[in-house]
């Protein structure tokens, strides 16, 4: 029975007050006009699926080398590690996708979109426009992007950006998932966004029937062990397994990206910019010094700063790419079965038999002493098509 218009209980009151409610709106609006395509706000509690998830996957092994947030899941996992205080975090997306670009004409590797460019810079800089509105208010702001101690995805997700793909990438409603992730945690109460939204993805399995190295073992499960995107930036050989399967990815892989259905149904993308970089010219990295390397790739996760680690995915490109009868392409490949570093030997070495080389690998076997290249050589030896008769 409805009570009389005068007896009917007022809406419960907003535990915002006015002050934090302007707050808010400033904050929001001050990300869209810094260039975030999508922003929201959620609470400073312990992220979870992330803080259950991460152990799990690192007792399964699931992480291989990886650490990033993997590294120290209980500060990744607790914006108070990162801010003592914090009540809020501001979730912000920046778009990368921009219109594929020609390959050209010389040998090449292929880069990942979101490396195309330094997309994170531009995040950082639209972030700090968000943590500026903050201590200008008297407020402590901190910004979080691509680093070790915050769980981005989880922050976005949980802010209402977003749903978790099966390929563990968020997917903006409209918008696909073409996004580089960040975040401001700030001690000011501010007003929580939505939360999170529901699975878009229904049925669909597309990412994980495409991989090409059935990386994605469940919906939402990556192995860091078998996908492409990790392998390029894990230090030591690439297993020999993912050689062939990597083709001509130099660093990232699009994949599950590129077969998703929302990202498949978005218009045209807008074009790529001048400076975008999406090949690297596999003679010129070869032959490039460490400061030459690192000033044009420098943007790139590169373990330890160790540019060989580049030069081994070069050599396996090119083992995957090139055309054995260029002369230019066999004495570089020689170059490197000769040289003083291990991990460069051992991929040339694959290059070569890749290549139809067998000279080079029947030379170097008659002089390697080193275990590593010699377990190399016998693989090599063992993976030879036996002589007809």
């Amino acid at each position: 029975m409805l009570r009389p218009l005068h007896q009917r209980r007022a809406p419960a009151a907003s535990p915002y007050n006015h002050v934090m409610q302007a707050l808010t709106a400033r904050v929001l609006n001050a990300g869209r006009a810094a260039g975030l395509d999508a922003v929201g706000i959620t609470g400073s509690d312990v992220l979870e699926p992330a803080a259950t998830v991460i152990p799990l996957r690192k007792e399964q092994g699931l992480a291989g080398s990886m650490n990033f947030t993997y590294r120290n899941p209980a500060r990744s996992t607790d914006p108070a590690r990162a801010l003592a205080g914090a009540q809020s975090i501001i979730a912000g997306a920046m778009s990368y996708r921009r219109a594929p670009v020609d390959r050209p004409a010389e040998a090449v590797g292929r880069v990942a979109h979101y490396a195309w460019r330094d997309h994170y810079g531009e995040l950082r800089t639209a972030l700090e426009a968000v943590a500026a509105v903050l201590v200008e208010e008297g407020w402590n702001a901190r910004v979080h992007l691509d680093d070790n101690n915050l769980v981005d995805r989880n922050v976005a997700y949980r802010a209402g950006l977003g749903w978790y793909g099966k390929n563990a990438n968020l997917l903006i409603p409209g918008a696909g998932s073409w996004f580089v992730l960040g975040a401001v945690i700030t001690d000011a109460a501010l007003e929580p966004s939505s939360g999170a939204r529901p699975d878009g993805c229904g049925p669909c399995r597309r990412c994980l029937d495409d991989c090409p190295t059935d990386a994605i073992v469940a919906p939402g499960v990556v192995d860091a062990r078998r996908c492409l995107a990790w392998l390029v930036q894990a230090p030591g050989e690439i297993p020999v397994e993912f050689r062939e399967p990597l083709g001509d990815r130099l660093y990232g892989c699009d994949d599950c990206q590129e077969v998703c259905p929302p990202n498949r149904r978005l218009g045209p993308a807008p074009a790529a910019e001048a400076d975008a970089d999406p090949w690297v010219e596999l003679a010129w990295l070869l032959h490039a010094t460490d400061d030459e390397l690192l000033d044009r790739v420098g943007r790139w996760y590169i373990a330890d700063r160790n540019l060989d680690i580049v030069r081994r995915t070069a050599l396996v490109v090119i083992g995957n790419t090139a055309d054995p009868a260029d002369q230019d392409v066999r004495r570089l490949v020689q170059r490197f079965v000769e040289s003083d570093s291990v991990l460069l030997r051992q991929h040339a070495l694959w290059a070569a038999r890749r290549l139809g080389y067998t000279e080079m690998v029947d030379s170097a076997a008659q002089v390697e002493t080193d275990p590593i290249i010699l377990a190399e050589l016998d693989r090599l030896v063992a993976s030879r098509p036996a002589a007809a008769n």
